[in-house]
């Protein structure tokens, strides 16, 4: 315990002399601090005085050439005068030497140089000036050199203009001092210009100008990297500012003069060129939302910068877009190449939380089962958004096309990436590159249908809507209407170009629905073992010679099984897209028309029919008519009828009308009048529609009659009629025989 202690005390003294070292040497160094500020002013001093003796040295050296020079000239005209008149050679001798001796030392002119020199010395420039304007109103051949230098006071008219030149270069000095201030700048200028150097004064304008310009610009850029956004607007801000500055001193200086115009035309357009090298330098990596703020708060504000300049008959506008849109090009693509790479990471990824949307807004009404789909238009529109967010309204005003075409090719990868979500395989896959997996797959109708109702809102909807919010073409107008009233202000995307990207849109969307109708038809038509089950053979084989007989003719199994096919997806449809009631037809109308492209162009279904080792009968004319006629009461019914499908099914008719007459069938005989195919495919409608309950009735098991998934025998002689048609028997309940109007496919449950 002692040790520690003694320890303990010899730690404390030691402690206290070493704070007693510390306040020594922190004394010595103030008092040192203190010596060398001291030497610094006297060093200052010194060198002012310095400075202040050289002045003097060298106008007393100026004093000298002038008067060895004018005792020189003085003696060669003595010896000129005496070499001409040898009678007057005494008189002229004594008269000069006698002015020479007899020199009035209060001369006007001598009086009048040594008081510039005293003021130039003293560097009175003002008084200088008052002196030299007064003199040059008394003698206006001062200003310029005669054409005789021999003549009567050309001594002292050059001894005048050294004086001049004196104060020019006393002037270039203060102007070309890197801390003058503005207002000794522009006395110095004025000085200047009052001794007639107007050029040199505007040249030293800039060169000022520019010297305060590149200082500010190194001061800031250290910093730049903590304003990612700002910088570049800051940098337009110092660069026009000083443009700004330039022409308004300029015409208070010089005034208006065509030739100083240009000098600064010139002189900004090179400014202007270093500031849009600067901001390339500077800018954020291209791909950052950073990057894109910044170069569009840049060109927001160096597009206002340029309307002001506008008011001073300066334009670089132009210029300024020109030299910044090669970066601009190269930002947005980027920027548009990320959100693409991103579209896959979001629709794979379920554990981003994104802001809600409104009651109203078309994706708000979702089912749980279905939110992974409608989610992932969600997050599109977010990309969408978010890339919207960053441009400001004069960049969006400029560059409105470019944006606008970027937007269409993000929205044609989003229906690509969808695309892949859809099952089956598509024929362009094989040639598509970088063909990126996806975590998820469409399987059931209600996802598929989720899907395509989420693509058809972002293009029909909420696409158009931001689109037209900030690239509408009013958007040029409101601008034009707050800009200035000598410029003309471009439109960002004109009405032509709005609605070509709208078109572009429900094209891209079109390109979705023809895949999701091709995949869902041929899943239809194929069986898991490959083969069709809408087989040209079930018209070889029937119950008679003549359908037209037949007390209960109906469609054949394959179409019976369509039309549950299509009641089932109206039924799902109803409830996944409802409100999208355009959709619903627009989905059932274009698979129906799928299939019977598919009859029409099945070379194999017809070559049946064409092999003449296959015996043909009017039964089958009959019912492969039927079933024509059947398919496009389908369409009138569900109130989804279009052009395109009746003139297919005429096509189907024609082609097997004539088929069968080469093949000795008599068409006249054979076919019954128009009037019975369309009455009775009206009849099986009806029939169909009510064998629900009938088979209710009979307690026969649903999957019996729901003919969708599982393979279509051809000996089957009863109809089918599918275990849903419950659920959307509302949506046909119209559809008889005696009815004239076509009922609508789809109700509106809002309405009800």
């Amino acid at each position: 315990m002692y040790i520690c202690l003694q320890d303990i005390r010899r730690i404390c003294t030691e402690l206290l002399d070493l704070k007693d070292a510390v306040e020594n040497l922190r004394g010595n160094m103030y008092s040192k601090h203190l010596g060398f500020l001291r030497i610094s002013e006297e060093v200052i001093e010194m060198e002012q005085e310095l400075i202040e003796l050289q002045k003097h040295v060298s106008v007393q050296r100026i004093l000298v050439q002038d008067l060895m020079s004018g005792v020189c000239r003085e003696l060669e005209m003595w010896n000129e005068c005496q070499n001409e008149d040898p009678n007057t050679k005494n008189d002229l001798q004594f008269s000069e030497i006698d002015e020479i001796l007899n020199y009035d030392m209060e001369d006007p002119k001598v009086t009048l140089l040594e008081t510039l020199d005293i003021l130039l010395v003293e560097h009175k420039i003002e008084e200088v000036l008052l002196v030299l304007d007064a003199e040059e109103k008394k003698n206006p051949g001062l200003s310029n050199f005669g054409d005789n230098p021999s003549n009567e006071g050309s001594s002292f008219k050059e001894a005048f203009l050294k004086r001049k030149e004196i104060l020019k270069d006393l002037l270039v000095g203060i102007c070309e001092q890197p801390s003058v201030r503005v207002a000794d700048l522009k006395k110095a200028l004025s000085g200047l210009v009052k001794v007639g150097q107007v050029s040199v004064a505007h040249k030293l304008l800039l060169k000022a100008y520019g010297f305060q310009l590149q200082k500010k610009i190194d001061d800031f850029l250290p910093s730049c990297s903590g304003y990612t956004e700002t910088f570049a607007a800051t940098l337009s801000q110092f660069v026009f500012s000083t443009i700004f500055l330039v022409a308004k001193d300029s015409v208070s200086l010089f005034g208006d003069i065509p030739v100083n115009t240009n000098r600064i035309v010139q002189w900004a357009e090179y400014e202007i060129e270093s500031f849009v090298r600067l901001v390339r330098e500077n800018l954020p990596p291209p791909e950052t939302d950073s990057a894109l703020r910044s170069i569009s708060i840049c060109v927001d504000a160096g597009l206002r910068h340029c309307s002001i300049l506008e008011a001073q008959g300066l334009k670089f506008s132009k210029l300024l877009l020109v030299l910044l849109r090669p970066k601009i090009e190269e930002v947005l693509d980027m920027n548009f190449r990320r959100a693409r790479r991103t579209i896959i990471d979001l629709v794979n990824n379920d554990d981003i939380e994104f802001p809600s949307l409104q009651p109203g807004s078309p994706t708000a009404m979702v089912t749980s089962s279905n939110i992974m789909f409608v989610s992932s238009g969600r997050r599109f529109m977010c990309q969408v958004e978010e890339i919207l967010g960053q441009l400001t309204p004069k960049f969006i005003l400029h560059y409105g096309g470019i944006i606008l075409n970027k937007l269409l090719q993000l929205f044609d990868k989003y229906v690509d990436t969808l695309i892949k979500a859809l099952p089956g395989t598509s024929e362009d896959d094989i040639v598509m590159e970088h063909k990126e997996s996806i975590s998820f797959k469409a399987e059931t109708d209600a996802e598929q249908l989720a899907l395509l109702g989420t693509a058809f809102t972002v293009a029909d909807e909420l696409m158009p809507m931001a689109v037209t919010k900030i690239l509408s073409p009013q958007t040029g107008k409101m601008e034009e209407s707050g800009g200035s009233s000598g410029s003309t202000t471009p439109v960002s995307i004109s009405a032509p170009e709005y609605r070509d990207g709208k078109r572009h849109l429900q094209h891209s969307f079109d390109k979705l629905r023809d895949y999701f109708c091709r995949q869902y038809v041929l899943t239809f038509i194929y069986s898991r073992e490959g083969k069709a089950r809408m087989d040209a053979r079930m018209y070889l084989e029937g119950k008679g010679d003549d359908l037209f007989w037949d007390s209960d003719p109906l469609p054949s199994l394959p179409f019976q099984a369509l039309f549950a096919r299509l009641q089932q997806l109206a039924s799902v449809a109803g409830n996944v897209l409802r409100g999208k009631e355009k959709l619903q037809k627009n989905l059932l109308s274009r698979l129906t028309e799928t299939v019977v492209m598919w009859l029409s162009a099945e070379q194999e279904f017809w070559d049946v029919f064409e092999d003449e080792t296959i015996q043909l009968q009017p039964f089958g004319l009959q019912q492969l008519i039927l079933d024509m006629r059947f398919i496009a009461e389908i369409t009138v019914c569900g109130g989804y009828s279009s052009r395109n499908i009746q003139q297919l099914v005429s096509v189907i008719i024609t082609r097997a009308i004539g088929t069968f007459s080469e093949r000795g069938i008599d068409p006249q005989n054979a076919l019954p009048e128009d009037e019975w195919f369309a009455g009775t495919a009206k009849a099986a409608i009806s029939k169909l529609l009510l064998g629900t309950s009938a088979s209710e009735s009979s307690e026969v098991e649903p999957d019996e009659h729901l003919i969708i998934h599982e393979e279509i025998s051809d000996t089957e002689k009863t109809p089918s009629s599918p275990s849903s048609t419950t659920e959307s028997s509302d949506s046909f309940a119209s559809a008889n025989m005696g009815e004239t109007e076509s009922p609508v496919f789809f109700s509106d449950p809002e309405a009800e």
